[in-house]
């Protein structure tokens, strides 16, 4: 059954690329919400199966066709179901299906072969990342790895008559290409060093490996290619920049890149490869280090920022740092895990700001807004909740998996990039209740709004909002399609951190003990049902110390730290919030004398540390350069037309030469008959 999760939804787009013209948009847009519901029933029945096994055996592995064979490398097009790719197949069909029901009326207003059209990228890009994470090696995982970033490039630029949507679409390709590099790079290491690239088989020879702790060696530069091409994927420094532009696509392609699919293949990938990572600590410093780095740097990009999508999108540049964070103290299990959290409330307030442009018409700029909480009341009570959790306040889902990654990160001894982590963690509670209280409080700023306002983003006139023609007067809340995606999204982001309450708290932490085996495949003996696993050890759970166990137990921690410093996280949101509270509901003039008294750092944080205009810069004018003026001057005009000019003389005047000896005249050819025989003659006379 694993092969029908991707197939569904690459049907959907089939039948929406195909037929998309001749279908009205409910025939478009049931094709494709049933294609992702019926992968999403697969793959509920499929994680039933996998939970069915002992704990030691949870695999499902298919094997479709061999697809390479050369010498003794052999390589399948083959699926593999275990607790991670379970909890990613569930994620991305789950919440995905919500997002296509959502886009059915966000999206009412393009027309009927627009709407399909749409709905063929959406299908597709689900079906390259459902095939990215249940791939069981990596030539599988590639091939969805750049599905999706084809997939990205044609959704952000979905209103391809709009410039700006062109710019951002390829912005993010190309961004993507250069860490996709690195990746192949990697892809092809690890090949040449263990000859397969099968994950299981993989982790089985490098398990009884040495750690490179002394030295960087083949391992340490496996995985940095890998991370690189994981900072392309998962925006994280130097390869982020792409992310904030993709906002240029359609608000609900906004959560599905930014929550469900895209951005977590790289958390993911190295979840993936733990094993891997494991045995290269110098790469998970590193790791760990530019993830908080990312986190702190979008962190406070995003305390400034005035358009609504944007502050969501550096927001989530600024948790994906925290999920590189806890990947690289070793806690993959915690990464994962607010992988999982996030997906939930910031595909929500991605949705519930599309509510909000929705019954604005477009209006994208959080200053024209406020005083929206009693117009749009569903939309403000769901946005709020989303805010609450991943603001990091208990008991909502974003609390106990922020704190896990704290914790974890205390207890590794990684204090500096702990300290790290609750400064974001306060930059985090505040940007975003900054964000709820601008929008949804106070007074509204503008009075009215046309049809076609700030930030529309049509082309040819409409732009895929709600356009009802009620111009500045009654707003609406979310239509049926929209509020129920929005209510359901709401509950998981307030129960789906049930998973994983730690033991001080009185739970199990279930999640970290479901998701071990996958990590460390070969020391869990973990078993399947294909010939990969013959032969594998026992379960064992020989691993680093800060890698496994359970939490609060084998990190070199106690229970009265923990309290202590779940505590402290409590104490930073509930901080954050009230400072929000303070600046941006009781004294909104105070900030503004802030941002003029310290106007050099606002502006610095506005325009986002000019870090675009340095890679422009240093990096993309440069390049045009050389590609002006020695690419195409020199090598292309010069050398290259050069040598097939001069060619194309040498033959035209050399067939100048011998088309003078053709005269038309008999005497003359005889002549030369003659002199030819002559010298026949001569030659051989004289040997």
């Amino acid at each position: 059954m694993l092969a029908l999760i991707p197939l569904l939804p690459f049907t959907g787009f089939l039948v929406n690329a195909t037929l998309g013209r001749r279908l009205t948009k409910g025939v478009s847009g049931a094709v494709a919400c049933l294609a992702m519901i019926l992968a999403f029933g697969v793959s509920v029945v499929a994680s039933m199966q996998l939970v069915g096994h002992d704990p030691a055996a949870r695999v499902i592995d298919q094997s479709l066709y061999t697809w390479i064979a050369a010498g003794s490398f052999h390589a399948d097009l083959a699926f593999r179901l275990d607790p991670l790719s379970m909890l990613m197949i569930l994620v991305v069909t789950g919440i995905g299906s919500l997002i296509h029901i959502y886009s059915t009326a966000y999206m009412h207003d393009e027309s009927d072969s627009e709407f399909a059209r749409y709905f063929s990228y959406l299908n597709l890009f689900a079906s390259f990342m459902l095939m990215l994470v249940l791939g069981s090696n990596l030539l599988v995982m590639f091939i969805g790895w750049e599905g999706v970033g084809l997939c990205s490039y044609l959704l952000i630029g979905f209103w391809f008559k709009k410039q700006s949507a062109n710019d951002a679409g390829k912005k993010a390709f190309v961004v993507n290409r250069v860490g996709d590099f690195a990746f192949i790079l990697g892809l092809a290491l690890t090949f040449w060093t263990f000859g397969t690239v099968d994950f299981r088989e993989i982790a089985i020879k490098v398990a009884p490996l040495a750690t490179e702790t002394a030295v960087f060696g083949t391992l340490s530069i496996i995985t940095l290619l890998f991370f690189i091409g994981a900072t392309g994927k998962s925006a994280q420094i130097p390869l982020y920049v792409w992310l904030p532009d993709a906002m240029e696509g359609p608000t609900p392609v906004s959560a599905l890149i930014h929550a469900a699919t895209m951005v977590t293949a790289g958390v993911y990938m190295i979840g993936r490869n733990a094993e891997l990572f494991s045995h290269a600590p110098q790469t998970l410093e590193i790791v760990a280090i530019i993830g908080a780095a990312t986190a702190l740097m979008a962190g406070t990009i995003g305390l400034v920022q005035n358009d609504i999508k944007r502050v969501l999108a550096y927001s989530t540049v600024s948790q994906l740092g925290y999920m590189f964070l806890a990947m690289g103290v070793g806690a993959f299990a915690g990464g994962i895990f607010h992988l999982y959290t996030h997906a939930f409330f910031k595909a929500l307030m991605f949705l519930g700001s599309g509510a909000v442009i929705h019954a604005l018409h477009g209006e994208q700029d959080i200053r024209k807004m406020g005083g929206l909480k009693k117009e749009i009341p569903l939309t403000y009570w769901t946005f709020l909740i989303g805010a609450i959790a991943i603001a990091g306040v208990p008991p909502l889902a974003g609390f106990f998996s922020k704190d896990e990654i704290l914790y974890r990160t205390f207890a590794t001894d990684h204090k500096i990039l702990w300290a790290i982590g609750m400064l974001t963690a306060l930059l985090t509670a505040v940007y975003m209740f900054r964000l709820v209280f601008l929008t949804f409080h106070g007074e509204r700023a503008v009075a009215g709004h046309d049809a076609h306002g700030h930030g529309a983003h049509g082309h040819g006139g409409g732009h895929g909002h709600d356009d009802h023609g009620h111009g500045g007067g009654h707003l609406h809340d979310a239509p049926p399609a929209m509020a129920a995606a929005l209510l359901i999204l709401a509950v998981g982001s307030v129960v789906a951190g049930a998973v994983g309450i730690p033991h001080v708290l009185g739970g199990t932490n279930r999640i970290e003990a479901f998701l071990e085996p996958s990590f460390h495949p070969a020391l869990a003996g973990a078993a399947s049902h294909g010939p990969a696993t013959a032969g594998e050890p026992a379960a064992h759970t020989g691993l680093p110390a800060e890698a496994v166990g359970e939490h609060g137990a084998e990190v070199g921690g106690d229970e009265s730290t923990e309290m202590k410093l779940m505590g402290a996280s409590v104490l930073i949101a509930l901080l954050g919030i009230g400072i929000a509270a303070y600046f941006f509901l009781i004294n909104r003039a105070l900030a503004d004398g802030i941002a003029s008294t310290f106007s050099a750092v606002y502006r610095t944080l506005l325009n986002k540390y000019w870090i675009d205009e340095l890679y422009d810069a240093t990096i993309v004018q440069p390049l045009k350069w050389l590609s002006d003026h020695v690419l195409w001057k020199v090598v292309d005009v010069w050398i290259i037309d050069g040598i097939v000019n001069g060619v194309g003389v040498f033959t035209r005047g050399s067939a100048a030469l011998l088309r003078m000896l053709q005269t038309g005249s008999v005497r003359t050819y005889a002549a030369s008959l003659v002199l030819g025989v002559v010298l026949i003659l001569g030659y051989y006379l004289m040997q």
